[in-house]
């Protein structure tokens, strides 16, 4: 195969990549403002696990940090890959488009709404009085805090897990790629998971300092959990990359 060739399945591979990892970031975004409950969801019982000062910790999350693990497998793959430019490439062309997403939604915030849109949406499933541009308004703008907040939080730890994959694997050479994968999310969403939290929610919003340490906890444990768990499809996915790109090549 010409070395045009061999660059060309190689660029797919980013878009490809890049893709997943654009996409599954946004989404996560624009869905965290949200704060669900695992126990409600699993049909627990709260947990009420000991927490500082004598509080009680439930297990809840934001629903963006779901997908979040999905997020940094792929910046994972990016950097094994494609190196810490690749990774500091996308990152940086993602922060980007969440910020333009972010722009444009306060624009839409901030236009007068139709009224055949708000007597049509006038009145909730049981029939009471409901505003759906307060709504509307009321969920993005709450946005806006996650917005700063992720993308402090969102650069920094993709640069730190970009260098700290970087360190393992000269530690390791292309052995061990569980030892990478899991322990450059392990350093970096634990500054994720609180930095994120504090900005938005804490500076910007209404929170606590405690109810920002017990999600960020929660979500921390849940993003680590989850990473570790995951690490028999970084394989499954680095073997496809691999059989991809000898195939292109043959």
């Amino acid at each position: 195969m010409s070395k045009a060739h061999e660059s060309g399945s190689r660029q797919q591979l980013f878009l490809m990549l890049s893709a997943i990892f654009l996409t599954n970031a946004i989404i996560a975004e624009f869905a965290g403002v949200k704060i669900f409950s695992l126990e409600k969801l699993l049909g627990l019982a709260p947990a009420q696990l000991p927490f500082f000062g004598g509080q009680k910790l439930d297990l809840n999350l934001s629903v963006g940090v779901v997908i979040w693990p999905l997020v940094f497998l792929v910046s994972d793959l990016i950097n094994e890959y494609f190196g810490r430019d690749g990774v500091r490439k996308i990152s940086f062309i993602t922060a980007g488009m969440i910020a333009w997403s972010f722009l444009v939604v306060l624009a839409g915030t901030g236009v007068p709404p139709a009224d055949f849109w708000l007597d049509l949406n006038n009145a909730d499933p049981a029939g009471n009085p409901f505003d759906i541009n307060y709504a509307y308004t009321s969920i993005f703008r709450a946005g806006l805090g996650i917005i700063v907040g992720s993308l402090t939080a969102f650069l920094v730890s993709q640069l730190i897990d970009a260098y700290a994959f970087h360190y393992l694997k000269a530690l390791t050479g292309s052995k061990k790629l569980w030892l990478r994968a899991t322990g450059s999310t392990v350093i970096s969403q634990l500054i994720d998971s609180f930095v994120i939290l504090f900005i938005a929610f804490y500076v910007l919003g209404n929170w606590s300092m405690q109810q920002v340490l017990q999600v960020g906890l929660v979500q921390y444990t849940y993003k680590v959990s989850l990473a570790i768990l995951l690490t028999p499809l970084i394989y499954i996915a680095h073997w496809g990359i691999d059989s991809y790109l000898k195939q292109k090549k043959a």
